[in-house]
């Protein structure tokens, strides 16, 4: 997912919820050729899991050399195992291009990739990752994160184990409230009172920003109003779709109504992570729906106004619900390529970049998001930990919808519709009803 930064490595990795390219459609005749390749499930892995070589592709993880220490950690625990790594693509629809050629034409190598949340399904259904729960105890998986696990799974098994995340928050401008007496809204109702009540005091020029332009962003933006809202894309089995309930209705109306209101500018339509951010370090807004990376881009005077002025909290909820709401997932799994020949090393390796020691290294040194339910709940009670990684603990997390191989299309079908609804170049109702169709035909296999 292509985002806001500057920096390449933060743009390659931290795709969170940016442009998906339908390379997969393209694709197809490839993907469907390695559909009745062997798998590693047809060999099962050697009793010992203790020596050996394997090949790790992994992108650029924001900071330099969290890979390294990872690596440098893991073959202390290991020494008789040597990892070699491979750096992928920092672009990510590149990296799961070449990772698709590379495994459907039979290479052995690598024998671990880091990929995308939303990958499972896609490479699941064509043979191109290990389902490992085939291999892994079930308990193994209870450690994660709540909602973590169900958006690696495909088809009953789990594909990708949880490496680190992230997800939606609420930044907010702790003086503006504090002048206005206003607390931080914890329903969508009061943050858009709020965002109007801050406009019109003339203490700031826009109330709310967020991603709602034509791409990615706005399906991981539209998932949080609608899990919010007690709504699902599909159905658990992804065969139909429920984009015309009464749930999504009432997403999209609010949504929409940011923008009629005036607490979201008509802008917010054409806004992707970078445009959004950009509008509240500048100091133009009071409220951001923005990633994890948005927090140390606000405390960086070089990029921003607003230093030591920025606070952050979960994403709001409906009135009448409980507090928080949801926020969607993003973030990078670890899957293993049906083609290698160390599964048994390629298990520890897994299993050990979900212990507490590589997750309090992706975490405590370099403020990434754990995926671990304990190593997250242990970060919050620390006075160093950076306000995102505390309000993780306090979250709940949805994952899009991209238990289908045809995501990419289901997701274009999302947020297409609902970007016409936004700048009211079409109705609500007749926007979710195009969704509706349109989702049906990619659940279906068309395109």
């Amino acid at each position: 997912m292509k985002i806001n930064s500057n920096n390449p490595e933060k743009k390659g990795r931290n795709k969170k919820c940016g442009e998906i390219v339908l390379t997969f459609a393209s694709l197809a005749l490839v993907l469907a050729a390695c559909g009745s390749s062997s798998t590693a499930s047809s060999n099962p892995p050697s009793a010992s899991a203790t020596s050996g070589n394997l090949t790790w592709w992994a992108s650029p993880i924001a900071q330099v050399g969290i890979r390294a220490d990872l690596i440098s950690n893991f073959e202390k625990a290991y020494p008789k195992i040597h990892v070699t790594l491979q750096s992928a693509p920092t672009n990510t629809d590149t990296n799961r291009s070449q990772l698709v050629t590379e495994i459907s034409g039979g290479s052995t190598s690598p024998d671990v990739f880091m990929g995308d949340v939303i990958w499972p399904a896609q490479f699941g259904a064509h043979g191109l990752a290990v389902p490992l729960s085939k291999y892994l105890p079930s308990s193994y998986f209870t450690k994660f994160a709540p909602g973590l696990v169900s958006g690696a799974t495909y088809n009953g098994q789990v594909y990708g184990s949880p490496l680190f995340e992230d997800q939606g928050f609420l930044y907010y401008r702790k003086d503006l409230l504090a002048k206005a007496n206003l607390p931080v809204p914890t329903t969508w109702s009061q943050l858009e009172s709020e965002s109007l009540t801050l406009e019109h005091d003339g203490l700031v020029q826009y109330g709310y920003v967020w991603e709602g332009a034509s791409y990615e962003g706005l399906t991981c933006n539209f998932m949080e109003y609608l899990a919010s809202a007690g709504g699902t894309v599909t159905n658990s089995t992804y065969t139909k779709a429920n984009l015309t309930s009464p749930s999504a209705v009432k997403a999209v109306t609010f949504m929409r109504s940011l923008v009629t209101s005036g607490a979201s500018p008509a802008a917010v339509t054409t806004f992707q992570e970078p445009q959004a951010m950009a509008v509240f370090d500048s100091g133009n807004a009071a409220f951001l729906r923005n990633w994890d990376y948005a927090w140390s881009n606000s405390q960086t005077p070089a990029d921003s106004k607003v230093v030591g002025e920025v606070g952050v909290a979960p994403l709001p909820t409906f009135t009448g619900n409980s507090y928080p709401g949801y926020s969607n997932i993003g973030g990078w799994n670890l899957y293993i390529n049906p083609h290698s020949k160390n599964l048994a090393i390629d298990l520890t390796f897994i299993k050990w970049m979900s212990s507490t020691a590589a997750q309090d290294i992706l975490g405590k040194t370099y403020s990434e998001i754990p995926t671990v339910e304990s190593v997250r709940l242990a970060l919050a009670s620390l006075s160093s930990t950076p306000p995102p990684l505390k309000i993780a603990a306090q979250t709940k997390l949805v994952p899009r919808p991209a238990g289908t191989p045809n995501y990419p299309a289901l997701s274009s079908a999302i947020y297409s519709n609902v970007n016409s609804a936004l700048s009211g170049s079409t109705s609500v109702n007749a926007a979710l009803a195009s969704a509706q169709s349109k989702a049906a035909t990619a659940l279906a296999g068309g395109i």
